[in-house]
């Protein structure tokens, strides 16, 4: 079957087709057709060298898809063959078949397209646990949502907004941030203006709740702008820009990665926590199950859609993530295999 295999670290040019041997399911898995891969910010580490989580190379890169079962192994009722399905995994999607654990084959939610569940369980997963199992925002809260215009902001923006949180957000540019607004939130504010954090605070008294997922000025900011008993989780780094060639690089990048003081926490009766949906269902997979029925729940009371930003075709994998480097991505960006 043709794959993205990443072979080496490097730069978008390493995700080149390969032609690779098909996967067999393993008991207790299906065998996914693949026909949409959703990219994820931590698949740009990955080509990188930069991710913990993923194997050592050679490996098909992709953390999750939408396709079609055809076939199971043992243990597994046969009659999943032909469902539709969105999958996760830690890695094995940018292909035209992926072999995953069955209840990592979830049903396509009702009135999705195979697009749309493409976008949804690695953003609205990560963004739920954050917001409510995490965070525990409540109704009536101020949350900040940093980088709301990508594909984890925008299932934040919707999700804490229909909780009934007061929601801002922040992005890079005006037409992001109308669609931030779009979404549901009160006022959307250009991390790139030297005094968005002052008119943050100035419109909202401060916040009670941060989903961090930039770092670097971001997250110190965010930090500041928390009100007493405030709780921001962070999900992710998109400012990380390591070099392994560059030691100039290493310096900025320790300067930008978070980091606080409990004592100084302790000073302002707040907390900073930190979320990783992979390591939670590596370490519990039972919680799948739990998470993904409340979200899909809520999903269907509240007819929520995630935003699919743009499609590549599976050939420019590599034009796909350079896309995302660039900050001109809004929403989720898919392959179309």
């Amino acid at each position: 079957m043709k794959a993205i295999e990443l072979n080496k670290f490097g730069g978008p040019e390493v995700l080149t087709i390969s032609e690779v041997k098909d996967p067999e399911p393993e008991r207790g898995e299906v065998l996914v057709n693949v026909s949409f891969a959703g990219i994820n910010y931590a698949e740009i580490l990955s080509r990188k060298g930069l991710y913990g989580w993923a194997p050592k190379p050679p490996y098909v890169l992709g953390m999750e898809c939408s396709g079609v079962i055809e076939q199971v192994g043992e243990g597994v009722d046969g009659s999943r063959v032909g469902q539709r399905v969105m999958a996760g995994a830690k890695y094995g999607a940018y292909a035209e078949k992926i072999a995953v654990p069955e209840q990592n084959a979830l049903p396509l939610i009702n009135g999705f397209s195979m697009e749309e569940s493409a976008s949804f369980l690695v953003n609205y997963l990560t963004a739920w646990v954050s917001l409510f199992e995490m965070a525990k925002a409540r109704p009536g809260e101020k949350v900040l949502i940093t980088a709301a215009a990508g594909g984890v902001g925008t299932a934040a923006v919707r999700l804490a907004s229909l909780a009934g949180c007061e929601v801002y957000g922040m992005a890079g540019s005006r037409e992001k941030l109308d669609l931030v607004r779009s979404l549901g939130a009160a006022e959307g504010f250009n991390y790139r203006h030297p005094d968005c954090f002052k008119e943050l605070i100035a419109a909202s008294g401060g916040v009670d709740v941060v989903l961090e997922v930039v770092g670097g000025k971001v997250f110190s900011r965010g930090l500041d702008a928390l009100n007493p008993f405030g709780r921001m989780v962070v999900a992710g780094f998109a400012s990380l820009d390591l070099n392994k060639w560059n030691p100039l690089s290493w310096l900025k990048t320790w300067r930008d990665m978070p980091k606080v003081k409990v004592g100084k926490l302790a000073e302002r009766s707040i907390a900073v926590m930190s979320s990783h949906l992979g390591y939670l269902l590596e370490r519990e997979p039972g919680r799948m199950g739990t998470l993904y029925t409340d979200l899909s729940d809520f999903v269907l009371k509240h007819d929520i859609k995630p935003v699919v930003g743009k499609v590549f075709p599976f050939s420019q994998a590599g034009e796909a993530h350079e896309y995302i480097e660039s900050r001109k991505s809004v929403g989720k960006v898919l392959l179309k295999l």
